[in-house]
């Protein structure tokens, strides 16, 4: 009962919110669990701040809200951001960030505002922000490169600044660390990066936050002086060759690709590790599979794709049928594609998880 009552929002409270928001003219943004304030407001002036602006402050009661904090914190110095971090309820979750314009700001904040008793007779604790910005992914495959996982990584996430990784014989798979603009980057990277890997490639990695040390690995290793004594011979891959064998191409199949859920890639006859999975930056299927047809003389293939449903984890399910001159037989079958910003978009991606699945079956024969 005790919980249940907590979750009640006050109503006085919530009327003096709206009413400060109509006489401010302040705007609010929610996003991902949190409430926003500025980053910057729209009478900001000068450059974003760096290092050592923010502050966290904890111990709020759950019915206070910006009207009461943002003038608080905003008459110790200029103000860039405030997150006040929000529950399902509407209530506060108990703590938020601010971000000064100066590291001299958010020291005047800590001085004055820690300890600061409210109304409801509540104190709030005001200290530096740790402003973590590095995140350390897990159980990345064997054979993942840098350059590929830093696309990778732009098209999941926004603010990466850079990309180490490491490996070694006590860790299984890769592990890397990315480095974030900002602690509120990596805060909203940590939120979706686990669930965008395994819808996008079937790969469950783990991650967590890496202390804010210098990773050891920051940049490639140099190559060595002496080379290796025997260097194995680079694979036959399907992006390597402009007439590529059906045969070869078999041995390798891109395993992350932009086709969603579609079927799993073709690994190596004889893999040199159980983990080894080749990781590429996202390739253009339909362009892959018009690229085959040609080189075989059989002409472009021809899609007939048909929208049936929106499945219960937001992924929209398309029926296909591809004609790929020279065949007596269509391609059939069904893929799913996450919601994009235009049909258009909807359709190319529809399209290219076709493509990839049409491909997949092309070397399975």
């Amino acid at each position: 009962m005790e919980e249940r009552s907590s979750q009640v929002l006050n109503p006085e409270r919530m009327k003096a919110l709206e009413m400060w928001l109509q006489e401010t003219d302040v705007k609010l943004t929610q996003v991902n669990g949190q409430r926003k304030y500025g980053g910057p407001p729209d009478d900001w002036l000068g450059a974003p701040p760096g290092p050592g602006c923010e502050v966290f402050i904890s111990q709020i009661p759950r019915d206070v809200f910006e009207d009461q904090l943002i003038p608080l914190f905003r008459a110790v110095g200029p103000l860039w951001e405030f997150r006040l971090m929000m529950n399902f309820s509407g209530q506060n979750r108990g703590f938020a960030y601010a971000k000064y314009d100066s590291p001299a700001s958010a020291a005047a904040a800590i001085r004055s505002l820690h300890g600061r008793a409210l109304e409801s007779g509540a104190r709030l604790s005001v200290r530096r922000s740790t402003e973590k910005r590095q995140l350390c992914l897990g159980e990345l495959p064997t054979s993942t490169r840098r350059e590929q996982l830093l696309q990778v990584l732009l098209d999941f996430s926004e603010g990466v600044e850079g990309v180490s990784l490491r490996a070694g014989p006590r860790e299984q798979g890769m592990s890397a660390v990315v480095v974030y603009a900002s602690h509120h980057a990596a805060s909203m990277a940590k939120k979706v990066l686990i669930e965008a890997f395994k819808k996008r490639f079937g790969l469950a990695i783990t991650l967590k936050w890496q202390s804010s040390s210098r990773p050891k690995h920051e940049e490639p290793p140099r190559p060595s002086k002496t080379p290796p004594p025997s260097p194995k011979p680079p694979r036959c891959s399907l992006l390597d060759s402009p007439r590529p064998p059906l045969r070869l191409a078999q041995r390798q199949l891109p395993a992350f690709s932009r086709a969603v859920r579609a079927p799993p890639p073709m690994v190596h006859a004889a893999p040199e590790s159980p983990r080894e999975v080749t990781m590429v930056p996202p390739v253009d299927a339909a362009a892959l599979l018009q690229g085959v047809c040609e080189v075989y003389g059989q002409g472009k293939p021809l899609y007939d794709l048909q929208y049936r449903h929106m499945g219960p984890d937001g992924f929209l399910c398309f029926s296909y049928r591809v004609y790929v001159p020279g065949l007596a037989t269509p391609f059939t079958g069904m893929v799913q594609t996450l919601p994009g910003p235009t049909p258009g978009a909807i359709q190319e991606e529809a399209r290219r998880a076709t493509a990839q699945q049409v491909l997949s079956a092309l070397y399975r024969a």
